[in-house]
């Protein structure tokens, strides 16, 4: 293993904080961007493709759900997993065996002949990402030296963002210039080139050797496993089938097994001890919330000009860019805000605006409604998902001690994901109550889509006004001094984000603390 280490420059206050480096940083930032970029971009261009999936593999609207729901399931569940894994059996071991899952469940999702294998791909392929995304960041972040580690966290979120961007025009191009089977394929070079890349350009690292709580995994799995499958069967099968009733009961008793389990075991996934206070909890039910209805929104929003308009893939992207898009736009205002007013009141603000936006949609909708009707509830959307995404986690990491701060990163974002998951399925089921894909004696195709699309996005505007007036309950912005000290390192923040979503950087933290003047 290879190891650079800075050296002592006069009359500067960090000389003493200056810490080993593991990798070339430029080397890395390549490898694990790409990679990471590949990992996130895949939902967003998945949602696009939904109407060709539909038509081509004949699938009903849990089979959508579940396309989507598959892989977003998995990678929040073993996204806490992953991390302890890579600090065990090393780092870039991992990366690559992610980097190789994933390319190899999007060879079987590209390949697939019906939907239930698609939807099992899109399992396995969850779990790689859940691997990729964590650890892409633990190994740049042990790339850098310690005062630009800010700036490397900034730059991998920075690809975060542009894969949200862009995921819908990339998804719409490739399917209206090939088929839905091409946003798969699209993985399979990036895998092949990155396999080799990763495994000689990346350098090997460890953390420490954390207990693997598989219990709390099963646990966890199992009783989300069943929620979900009771919510999405139930509006096709009916409430009282025994398949919905033991999902739903099963999954209960699971997930308060979870909790049960983690109060008591000595490693947890989840240290339930962080939501003793009232800000983690409040954040945290923000955070799901504004995930469950925006998300879930989303799911229906990205198939309603293909279905109800009969735009194409590439233009349906395109109408949804300002969407999306427009969080590359407002997301650094937002963030300079927050440092001067607090990131309470930028992102309740924020959540007000995406109700808005989602009431807006819901409002206007029909099987003839202009898009300049529909465009300025995108625009405010994307505001406010710009206004949230930009201080939450700094709202994270000021809501607990400074050595909670990684777990509390990593519970946040596996949260975000789950809301995420909830919500397709909850929204799923009003939408189902309502409206369908299909004609009915008294609605064509798109009358009866809109017919569904209008309660469920009403619905998620009503999951965001919770979520706004939660986050108006957490309590305003501690002293500086009561989260980690006037004396905290300036690049401490950047380097407990990491920790939340991939684990500590080996000999960062003793080096730091061996020649920090006493």
């Amino acid at each position: 293993m290879s190891t650079e280490t800075a050296g002592p420059v006069r009359g500067r206050p960090t000389d003493s904080l200056r810490a080993a480096t593991i990798g070339h940083p430029v080397r890395t930032f390549l490898i694990t961007g790409v990679a990471m970029f590949m990992a996130q971009l895949d939902n967003l261009v998945v949602s696009i493709a939904l109407p060709s999936i539909r038509e081509s593999l004949h699938a009903g609207l849990s089979g959508l759900q579940w396309t989507v729901s598959a892989y977003t399931l998995t990678f929040a569940v073993f996204l806490l997993t992953g991390s302890t894994l890579g600090d065990r059996f090393g780092r870039r071991n991992l990366f690559v065996a992610g980097l190789a899952v994933f390319t190899a469940a999007s060879v079987v999702s590209a390949l697939a002949p019906n939907i239930a294998v698609l939807i099992a791909a899109r399992t396995v392929q969850g779990l790689g990402g859940a691997v990729i995304v964590p650890l892409s960041l633990t190994l740049l972040s042990a790339s850098v030296r310690p005062e630009k580690r800010g700036a490397a966290v900034g730059a991998w979120g920075a690809i975060g963002g542009l894969a949200v961007a862009l995921g819908p025009v990339i998804g719409g191009a490739v399917v209206e210039a090939a088929s839905w089977q091409w946003i798969f394929w699209v993985n399979v070079p990036l895998g092949v080139v990155l396999l080799p890349l990763a495994w000689f350009g990346l350098t090997e690292s460890r953390g420490p050797a954390r207990r693997l709580d598989v219990v709390g995994t099963v646990l966890a799995t199992g009783g989300l496993l069943g929620v979900v499958l009771g919510l999405i069967r139930g509006g096709d099968v009916g409430w009282t089938n025994a398949l919905v009733l033991t999902g739903f009961i099963a999954g209960a008793v699971l997930l308060a097994a979870f909790v049960l389990w983690e109060l008591r075991t000595e490693a947890p996934m989840v240290p339930m001890h962080l939501f003793r206070g009232r800000s983690f909890p409040l954040i945290n039910v923000s955070a799901l919330l504004m995930s469950f209805g925006m998300f879930g929104a989303v799911f229906f929003l990205s198939q309603v000009f293909q279905t109800v308009f009969g735009d194409s893939p590439l233009a349906s992207g395109v109408r949804v860019l300002p969407w999306t898009g427009m969080p590359m736009l407002v997301a650094p205002i937002a963030g300079i805000l927050s440092d001067k007013i607090g990131g309470k009141w930028i992102v309740t603000v924020g959540l007000g605006l995406q109700a808005v936006a989602l009431a807006w949609v819901a409002s206007v909708a029909s099987a003839t409604v202009s898009y300049t009707s529909l465009l300025p509830a995108f625009i405010i959307g994307g505001i406010g998902m710009a206004m949230f995404f930009a201080p939450i986690a700094n709202l994270v990491l000021g809501s607990v001690r400074r050595d909670q701060e990684g777990i509390a990163s990593g519970v946040n974002n596996a949260m975000r994901e789950l809301g995420g998951v909830l919500g397709i399925a909850v929204m799923g089921v009003v939408f189902a109550a309502h409206g369908g894909y299909n004609p009915t004696a008294t609605q064509s195709a798109p009358q009866h889509f809109i017919s569904g699309l209008i309660p469920a996005v009403y619905t998620g505007a009503a999951v965001l006004a919770v979520a706004t007036l939660a986050m108006l309950l957490v309590p305003g912005r501690r002293p500086a001094a009561s989260q980690g000290g006037d004396d905290a390192h300036p690049y401490q923040e950047a380097e407990d984000v990491a920790q939340g979503v991939g684990g500590p950087v080996e000999g960062h933290r003793h080096q730091e603390a061996a020649t920090t003047p006493a």
